[in-house]
Protein backbone atom coordinates (compact mmCIF):
# COMPACT_ATOMS: atom_id res chain seq x y z
CA UNK A 1 0.00 0.00 0.00
CA UNK A 2 1.25 3.46 -0.90
CA UNK A 3 0.08 6.80 0.47
CA UNK A 4 -0.18 9.96 -1.61
CA UNK A 5 -0.56 13.61 -0.64
CA UNK A 6 -3.91 15.28 -1.27
CA UNK A 7 -1.89 18.07 -2.93
CA UNK A 8 -0.38 15.44 -5.25
CA UNK A 9 2.99 17.17 -5.70
CA UNK A 10 5.33 14.84 -3.76
CA UNK A 11 6.15 11.14 -4.22
CA UNK A 12 4.01 8.42 -2.66
CA UNK A 13 5.32 6.81 0.53
CA UNK A 14 4.87 3.61 2.54
CA UNK A 15 2.61 3.33 5.60
CA UNK A 16 5.67 3.55 7.86
CA UNK A 17 6.89 6.70 6.14
CA UNK A 18 3.41 8.24 6.21
CA UNK A 19 2.95 7.85 9.95
CA UNK A 20 6.47 9.04 10.81
CA UNK A 21 6.27 12.03 8.48
CA UNK A 22 2.73 12.81 9.59
CA UNK A 23 2.41 15.59 7.04
CA UNK A 24 3.64 15.51 3.42
CA UNK A 25 6.22 18.11 2.42
CA UNK A 26 3.70 19.84 0.13
CA UNK A 27 1.38 20.61 3.09
CA UNK A 28 -1.24 18.12 1.93
CA UNK A 29 -2.54 15.13 3.89
CA UNK A 30 -1.74 11.47 3.28
CA UNK A 31 -4.37 9.21 1.75
CA UNK A 32 -4.18 5.52 0.75
CA UNK A 33 -3.75 5.02 -2.97
CA UNK A 34 -6.32 2.21 -2.85
CA UNK A 35 -9.32 1.71 -0.55
CA UNK A 36 -9.99 -2.00 -0.65
CA UNK A 37 -13.55 -3.30 -0.47
CA UNK A 38 -14.09 -5.95 2.17
CA UNK A 39 -15.62 -9.25 1.03
CA UNK A 40 -19.37 -9.72 1.44
CA UNK A 41 -18.61 -12.74 3.65
CA UNK A 42 -17.05 -10.32 6.16
CA UNK A 43 -20.33 -8.43 6.49
CA UNK A 44 -22.39 -11.62 6.48
CA UNK A 45 -20.49 -12.84 9.56
CA UNK A 46 -19.60 -9.55 11.23
CA UNK A 47 -21.97 -9.97 14.18
CA UNK A 48 -20.03 -13.09 15.22
CA UNK A 49 -16.66 -11.31 15.27
CA UNK A 50 -14.97 -9.50 18.16
CA UNK A 51 -14.00 -5.85 17.92
CA UNK A 52 -10.34 -6.85 17.72
CA UNK A 53 -11.03 -9.35 14.92
CA UNK A 54 -12.92 -6.70 12.96
CA UNK A 55 -10.13 -4.20 13.58
CA UNK A 56 -7.46 -6.55 12.28
CA UNK A 57 -9.37 -7.26 9.06
CA UNK A 58 -9.78 -3.53 8.43
CA UNK A 59 -6.23 -2.50 9.40
CA UNK A 60 -4.60 -5.21 7.30
CA UNK A 61 -6.07 -3.64 4.16
CA UNK A 62 -4.18 -0.40 4.85
CA UNK A 63 -0.91 -1.84 6.18
CA UNK A 64 -0.58 -5.05 4.15
CA UNK A 65 2.79 -6.70 4.77
CA UNK A 66 4.57 -3.76 6.47
CA UNK A 67 3.59 -5.23 9.84
CA UNK A 68 3.38 -9.04 10.00
CA UNK A 69 -0.05 -10.48 10.71
CA UNK A 70 0.68 -11.69 14.24
CA UNK A 71 2.25 -8.38 15.24
CA UNK A 72 -0.64 -6.42 13.76
CA UNK A 73 -3.17 -8.64 15.56
CA UNK A 74 -1.35 -7.89 18.82
CA UNK A 75 -1.34 -4.14 18.13
CA UNK A 76 -5.06 -4.14 17.40
CA UNK A 77 -5.92 -6.32 20.41
CA UNK A 78 -3.94 -4.05 22.76
CA UNK A 79 -5.58 -0.97 21.22
CA UNK A 80 -9.13 -2.29 21.45
CA UNK A 81 -9.06 -3.79 24.95
CA UNK A 82 -12.14 -1.89 26.18
CA UNK A 83 -15.80 -1.95 25.23
CA UNK A 84 -17.51 0.41 22.78
CA UNK A 85 -21.22 -0.29 23.33
CA UNK A 86 -24.14 0.99 21.26
CA UNK A 87 -26.57 2.00 24.01
CA UNK A 88 -30.27 2.53 23.34
CA UNK A 89 -31.33 6.04 24.40
CA UNK A 90 -34.85 6.01 23.00
CA UNK A 91 -36.78 4.13 20.34
CA UNK A 92 -34.66 4.03 17.20
CA UNK A 93 -31.84 6.14 18.67
CA UNK A 94 -28.54 4.73 19.95
CA UNK A 95 -25.48 6.29 21.51
CA UNK A 96 -22.13 4.80 20.51
CA UNK A 97 -20.22 5.28 23.75
CA UNK A 98 -16.60 5.92 22.87
CA UNK A 99 -15.48 6.87 26.38
CA UNK A 100 -14.67 3.54 28.02
CA UNK A 101 -10.92 3.75 27.34
CA UNK A 102 -8.11 4.98 29.62
CA UNK A 103 -8.79 8.73 29.23
CA UNK A 104 -12.56 8.41 28.71
CA UNK A 105 -12.61 9.84 25.18
CA UNK A 106 -12.85 8.45 21.65
CA UNK A 107 -9.32 9.55 20.87
CA UNK A 108 -7.96 6.72 23.02
CA UNK A 109 -8.55 4.43 20.03
CA UNK A 110 -6.43 6.34 17.51
CA UNK A 111 -3.74 7.34 20.01
CA UNK A 112 -3.20 3.80 21.29
CA UNK A 113 -3.00 2.35 17.77
CA UNK A 114 -0.59 5.04 16.59
CA UNK A 115 1.61 4.61 19.67
CA UNK A 116 1.91 0.89 19.10
CA UNK A 117 2.61 1.23 15.38
CA UNK A 118 5.32 3.83 16.00
CA UNK A 119 6.78 1.69 18.78
CA UNK A 120 6.88 -1.32 16.44
CA UNK A 121 8.73 0.60 13.72
CA UNK A 122 10.99 2.60 16.08
CA UNK A 123 12.12 -0.66 17.67
CA UNK A 124 14.10 -1.14 14.46
CA UNK A 125 15.64 2.34 14.62
CA UNK A 126 18.06 4.04 16.98
CA UNK A 127 16.90 7.65 16.59
CA UNK A 128 14.49 9.04 19.20
CA UNK A 129 11.21 10.40 17.81
CA UNK A 130 9.30 13.45 19.04
CA UNK A 131 5.52 13.41 18.81
CA UNK A 132 4.24 16.96 18.30
CA UNK A 133 0.49 17.33 18.72
CA UNK A 134 -2.09 20.10 19.02
CA UNK A 135 -5.22 19.48 21.06
CA UNK A 136 -8.59 21.16 21.43
CA UNK A 137 -9.33 18.98 24.45
CA UNK A 138 -9.25 15.20 24.36
CA UNK A 139 -6.48 14.46 21.85
CA UNK A 140 -3.72 15.60 24.19
CA UNK A 141 -4.85 13.40 27.05
CA UNK A 142 -5.27 10.35 24.82
CA UNK A 143 -1.89 10.85 23.14
CA UNK A 144 -0.16 11.49 26.46
CA UNK A 145 -1.62 8.35 28.01
CA UNK A 146 -1.02 6.28 24.87
CA UNK A 147 2.67 7.17 24.65
CA UNK A 148 3.47 7.56 28.35
CA UNK A 149 6.64 5.69 29.34
CA UNK A 150 7.44 4.49 25.81
CA UNK A 151 11.14 4.26 25.10
CA UNK A 152 12.71 6.42 22.39
CA UNK A 153 9.64 8.67 22.14
CA UNK A 154 9.05 12.16 23.55
CA UNK A 155 5.66 13.86 23.34
CA UNK A 156 5.06 17.62 23.19
CA UNK A 157 1.40 18.66 23.48
CA UNK A 158 0.20 22.15 22.51
CA UNK A 159 -3.12 23.28 23.96
CA UNK A 160 -4.93 26.65 24.01
CA UNK A 161 -4.79 28.34 27.41
CA UNK A 162 -7.22 30.77 28.99
CA UNK A 163 -9.93 28.27 29.85
CA UNK A 164 -10.43 27.06 26.27
CA UNK A 165 -10.36 23.42 27.40
CA UNK A 166 -12.06 22.04 30.50
CA UNK A 167 -10.19 21.88 33.80
CA UNK A 168 -10.17 18.10 33.90
CA UNK A 169 -8.98 17.91 30.27
CA UNK A 170 -6.11 20.23 31.19
CA UNK A 171 -5.22 18.10 34.21
CA UNK A 172 -5.21 14.95 32.08
CA UNK A 173 -2.49 16.27 29.80
CA UNK A 174 -0.44 18.34 32.29
CA UNK A 175 -0.02 15.85 35.14
CA UNK A 176 1.69 12.94 33.40
CA UNK A 177 5.32 14.15 33.36
CA UNK A 178 8.05 11.76 32.27
CA UNK A 179 8.33 11.78 28.48
CA UNK A 180 5.20 13.97 28.16
CA UNK A 181 5.57 17.78 27.97
CA UNK A 182 2.54 20.07 27.87
CA UNK A 183 2.70 23.61 26.46
CA UNK A 184 -0.05 26.10 27.36
CA UNK A 185 -0.31 28.32 24.29
CA UNK A 186 -1.52 31.91 24.43
CA UNK A 187 -3.92 31.44 21.54
CA UNK A 188 -6.59 29.20 20.02
CA UNK A 189 -6.55 25.59 18.85
CA UNK A 190 -6.10 26.84 15.30
CA UNK A 191 -2.93 28.64 16.45
CA UNK A 192 -1.69 25.40 18.01
CA UNK A 193 -2.46 23.42 14.87
CA UNK A 194 -0.68 26.00 12.70
CA UNK A 195 2.44 25.76 14.90
CA UNK A 196 2.44 21.99 14.41
CA UNK A 197 2.04 22.30 10.64
CA UNK A 198 4.70 25.02 10.38
CA UNK A 199 7.13 22.86 12.35
CA UNK A 200 6.54 19.91 10.04
CA UNK A 201 7.02 22.08 6.98
CA UNK A 202 10.39 23.28 8.30
CA UNK A 203 12.82 20.60 7.01
CA UNK A 204 15.57 21.54 9.46
CA UNK A 205 13.28 21.31 12.52
CA UNK A 206 11.58 18.17 11.29
CA UNK A 207 14.88 16.38 10.77
CA UNK A 208 16.66 17.65 13.88
CA UNK A 209 13.86 16.66 16.28
CA UNK A 210 12.62 13.69 14.20
CA UNK A 211 9.10 15.09 14.39
CA UNK A 212 5.94 13.10 13.82
CA UNK A 213 2.32 13.94 14.54
CA UNK A 214 -0.44 12.31 16.54
CA UNK A 215 -3.21 14.64 15.38
CA UNK A 216 -5.91 13.40 13.06
CA UNK A 217 -3.63 14.52 10.22
CA UNK A 218 -1.82 11.20 10.88
CA UNK A 219 -3.27 8.24 8.98
CA UNK A 220 -2.56 5.89 11.88
CA UNK A 221 -5.13 7.87 13.88
CA UNK A 222 -7.82 7.55 11.22
CA UNK A 223 -7.46 3.86 10.40
CA UNK A 224 -8.41 2.54 13.87
CA UNK A 225 -11.20 5.08 14.27
CA UNK A 226 -12.91 3.35 11.35
CA UNK A 227 -13.03 0.12 13.40
CA UNK A 228 -15.88 1.28 15.56
CA UNK A 229 -18.15 2.12 12.64
CA UNK A 230 -17.94 -1.52 11.59
CA UNK A 231 -18.50 -2.48 15.25
CA UNK A 232 -21.64 -0.30 15.33
CA UNK A 233 -23.02 -2.20 12.37
CA UNK A 234 -22.11 -5.52 14.00
CA UNK A 235 -24.03 -4.59 17.17
CA UNK A 236 -27.12 -3.24 15.40
CA UNK A 237 -27.31 -5.49 12.34
CA UNK A 238 -29.99 -7.65 13.99
CA UNK A 239 -32.03 -4.53 14.80
CA UNK A 240 -31.93 -2.95 11.35
CA UNK A 241 -29.75 -2.54 8.29
CA UNK A 242 -31.20 0.93 7.70
CA UNK A 243 -28.69 2.88 9.80
CA UNK A 244 -27.66 6.54 9.78
CA UNK A 245 -24.79 7.89 11.89
CA UNK A 246 -24.26 11.42 13.17
CA UNK A 247 -20.73 12.49 14.09
CA UNK A 248 -20.14 15.58 16.25
CA UNK A 249 -17.27 17.20 14.39
CA UNK A 250 -14.44 19.69 14.85
CA UNK A 251 -11.35 18.72 12.87
CA UNK A 252 -13.36 16.00 11.05
CA UNK A 253 -10.94 13.13 11.53
CA UNK A 254 -13.59 11.00 13.20
CA UNK A 255 -16.04 11.56 10.35
CA UNK A 256 -13.36 10.94 7.72
CA UNK A 257 -12.71 7.56 9.34
CA UNK A 258 -16.40 6.74 8.95
CA UNK A 259 -16.33 7.73 5.30
CA UNK A 260 -13.33 5.45 4.74
CA UNK A 261 -15.33 2.62 6.32
CA UNK A 262 -18.19 3.28 3.91
CA UNK A 263 -15.75 3.23 0.98
CA UNK A 264 -14.66 -0.23 2.21
CA UNK A 265 -18.25 -1.41 1.83
CA UNK A 266 -19.82 -0.67 5.22
CA UNK A 267 -23.56 -0.34 4.45
CA UNK A 268 -24.33 2.89 6.30
CA UNK A 269 -27.13 4.79 4.56
CA UNK A 270 -26.02 8.30 5.56
CA UNK A 271 -23.41 10.14 7.58
CA UNK A 272 -24.32 13.42 9.24
CA UNK A 273 -21.84 16.12 10.26
CA UNK A 274 -22.95 18.05 13.34
CA UNK A 275 -20.99 21.09 14.48
CA UNK A 276 -21.21 23.78 17.10
CA UNK A 277 -20.95 27.49 16.21
CA UNK A 278 -17.78 26.65 14.26
CA UNK A 279 -19.94 25.62 11.33
CA UNK A 280 -17.40 25.59 8.50
CA UNK A 281 -18.37 22.24 6.96
CA UNK A 282 -22.19 22.46 7.39
CA UNK A 283 -21.96 25.91 5.77
CA UNK A 284 -19.93 24.42 2.90
CA UNK A 285 -22.54 21.70 2.38
CA UNK A 286 -25.17 24.41 2.02
CA UNK A 287 -23.23 26.91 -0.09
CA UNK A 288 -20.33 25.15 -1.81
CA UNK A 289 -17.98 27.76 -0.33
CA UNK A 290 -15.24 26.63 2.06
CA UNK A 291 -14.54 29.63 4.25
CA UNK A 292 -12.25 28.98 7.24
CA UNK A 293 -12.52 31.57 9.99
CA UNK A 294 -11.15 32.11 13.48
CA UNK A 295 -12.62 29.58 15.89
CA UNK A 296 -14.99 30.69 18.63
CA UNK A 297 -15.25 29.22 22.13
CA UNK A 298 -18.21 26.99 22.91
CA UNK A 299 -19.20 24.52 25.61
CA UNK A 300 -18.35 21.68 23.18
CA UNK A 301 -14.76 22.85 23.17
CA UNK A 302 -13.11 19.88 21.43
CA UNK A 303 -15.00 20.97 18.30
CA UNK A 304 -13.83 24.59 18.41
CA UNK A 305 -11.97 24.42 15.09
CA UNK A 306 -12.22 27.15 12.48
CA UNK A 307 -10.03 25.58 9.78
CA UNK A 308 -10.63 21.81 9.86
CA UNK A 309 -7.72 19.93 8.30
CA UNK A 310 -9.64 16.83 7.34
CA UNK A 311 -12.00 18.77 5.09
CA UNK A 312 -9.35 18.22 2.43
CA UNK A 313 -9.36 14.46 2.94
CA UNK A 314 -13.15 14.40 2.64
CA UNK A 315 -12.97 16.58 -0.45
CA UNK A 316 -10.41 14.18 -1.92
CA UNK A 317 -12.66 11.20 -1.21
CA UNK A 318 -15.50 12.99 -2.99
CA UNK A 319 -13.41 13.86 -6.05
CA UNK A 320 -13.45 17.57 -5.16
CA UNK A 321 -17.12 17.63 -6.17
CA UNK A 322 -19.52 19.71 -4.10
CA UNK A 323 -22.43 17.73 -5.57
CA UNK A 324 -20.94 14.47 -4.26
CA UNK A 325 -19.99 16.09 -0.95
CA UNK A 326 -23.53 17.25 -0.20
CA UNK A 327 -24.97 13.92 -1.35
CA UNK A 328 -22.68 11.90 0.91
CA UNK A 329 -22.99 14.20 3.92
CA UNK A 330 -25.77 16.07 5.66
CA UNK A 331 -24.66 18.93 7.89
CA UNK A 332 -26.14 20.88 10.80
CA UNK A 333 -24.84 23.36 13.38
CA UNK A 334 -26.03 24.28 16.88
CA UNK A 335 -25.24 26.99 19.38
CA UNK A 336 -24.57 26.61 23.11
CA UNK A 337 -28.17 27.42 24.04
CA UNK A 338 -29.48 24.57 21.90
CA UNK A 339 -26.76 22.25 23.20
CA UNK A 340 -27.55 22.97 26.85
CA UNK A 341 -31.29 22.60 26.32
CA UNK A 342 -30.65 19.25 24.62
CA UNK A 343 -28.58 17.93 27.54
CA UNK A 344 -31.35 18.81 29.99
CA UNK A 345 -34.21 17.57 27.82
CA UNK A 346 -32.64 14.20 27.06
CA UNK A 347 -31.73 13.70 30.73
CA UNK A 348 -35.27 14.59 31.84
CA UNK A 349 -36.96 12.46 29.18
CA UNK A 350 -34.75 9.37 29.09
CA UNK A 351 -32.35 9.51 32.05
CA UNK A 352 -29.41 9.42 29.63
CA UNK A 353 -26.68 12.01 30.27
CA UNK A 354 -24.98 13.53 27.24
CA UNK A 355 -21.70 15.37 27.18
CA UNK A 356 -21.75 18.66 25.20
CA UNK A 357 -20.28 17.01 22.10
CA UNK A 358 -22.66 14.07 22.17
CA UNK A 359 -25.52 16.55 22.55
CA UNK A 360 -24.53 18.22 19.28
CA UNK A 361 -24.47 14.78 17.66
CA UNK A 362 -27.90 13.92 19.09
CA UNK A 363 -29.35 17.19 17.78
CA UNK A 364 -27.98 16.57 14.30
CA UNK A 365 -29.28 13.02 14.26
CA UNK A 366 -32.78 14.00 15.35
CA UNK A 367 -32.98 16.85 12.83
CA UNK A 368 -31.91 14.55 10.01
CA UNK A 369 -34.32 11.77 11.05
CA UNK A 370 -37.19 14.25 11.22
CA UNK A 371 -36.61 15.05 7.54
CA UNK A 372 -35.42 11.61 6.40
CA UNK A 373 -36.82 8.87 8.65
CA UNK A 374 -34.58 5.88 9.30
CA UNK A 375 -35.16 2.75 11.34
CA UNK A 376 -32.01 3.28 13.44
CA UNK A 377 -30.01 6.39 14.12
CA UNK A 378 -26.68 6.43 15.95
CA UNK A 379 -24.83 9.43 17.37
CA UNK A 380 -21.31 9.34 18.73
CA UNK A 381 -20.90 10.10 22.43
CA UNK A 382 -17.26 11.06 22.26
CA UNK A 383 -16.29 11.72 25.88
CA UNK A 384 -17.57 11.00 29.39
CA UNK A 385 -19.86 13.78 30.69
CA UNK A 386 -17.76 14.02 33.87
CA UNK A 387 -14.96 15.55 31.78
CA UNK A 388 -17.27 18.54 31.38
CA UNK A 389 -18.78 18.62 34.85
CA UNK A 390 -18.36 22.39 35.15
CA UNK A 391 -20.62 22.78 32.10
CA UNK A 392 -23.02 19.88 32.56
CA UNK A 393 -23.78 20.09 36.29
CA UNK A 394 -25.37 23.56 36.19
CA UNK A 395 -27.55 22.42 33.28
CA UNK A 396 -28.95 19.32 34.99
CA UNK A 397 -28.79 20.79 38.52
CA UNK A 398 -27.11 17.73 39.98
CA UNK A 399 -23.54 16.44 40.32
CA UNK A 400 -22.01 14.20 37.67
CA UNK A 401 -20.35 11.13 39.15
CA UNK A 402 -16.65 11.22 38.33
CA UNK A 403 -15.03 7.87 37.48
CA UNK A 404 -11.99 6.93 39.56
CA UNK A 405 -9.66 7.38 36.58
CA UNK A 406 -10.69 11.01 36.28
CA UNK A 407 -10.39 11.60 40.02
CA UNK A 408 -6.75 10.56 39.87
CA UNK A 409 -6.06 13.17 37.20
CA UNK A 410 -8.05 15.86 39.04
CA UNK A 411 -5.87 15.40 42.13
CA UNK A 412 -2.60 15.74 40.16
CA UNK A 413 -0.43 18.85 39.93
CA UNK A 414 -0.48 20.84 36.69
CA UNK A 415 2.92 21.27 35.02
CA UNK A 416 2.88 23.20 31.73
CA UNK A 417 5.26 25.37 29.72
CA UNK A 418 3.54 28.73 28.96
CA UNK A 419 4.43 29.88 25.43
CA UNK A 420 3.17 32.33 22.81
CA UNK A 421 1.73 31.10 19.52
CA UNK A 422 5.21 31.31 18.06
CA UNK A 423 7.27 28.54 16.46
CA UNK A 424 10.49 30.08 17.84
CA UNK A 425 9.23 29.58 21.40
CA UNK A 426 8.11 26.05 20.53
CA UNK A 427 11.60 25.34 19.21
CA UNK A 428 13.06 26.19 22.62
CA UNK A 429 10.79 23.56 24.20
CA UNK A 430 11.77 20.98 21.57
CA UNK A 431 15.46 21.67 22.20
CA UNK A 432 14.90 21.10 25.92
CA UNK A 433 13.05 17.79 25.62
CA UNK A 434 15.43 16.39 23.01
CA UNK A 435 18.50 16.80 25.23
Amino acid sequence: MKYYSTNKSVPEVSFEEAIFKGLPDDNGLYMPDTIHKLDQSFFDNIENMSLAEIGYEVASKYIEDEIPAEDLKKIVAETMNFDIPAVKVEEGVYSLELYHGPTLAFKDVGARFLARCLSYFSGKKEKKATILVATSGDTGAAVGAGFYGMENINVVILYPGGGKISKIQEKQLTTLGGNITACEVDGTFDDCQKMVKDSFLNPEMKDKFNLTSANSINMARLIPQSFYYFWTYAQLKSVSKDIVICVPSGNYGNLTAGLLAKKMGLPIRQYIAASNANDIVPAYIQSGQFNPKPSVMTMSNAMDVGNPSNFFRMNDLFGASWDVFKEELAGYAYDDKQTGECIKQVKDDTGYLLDPHGAVGYLGLKEYMNDYPAEVGVFLETAHPAKFGDVVEPIINEPVVMPDRLKAYAEGTKVAEPIKADVAQLRVVLEKVSN
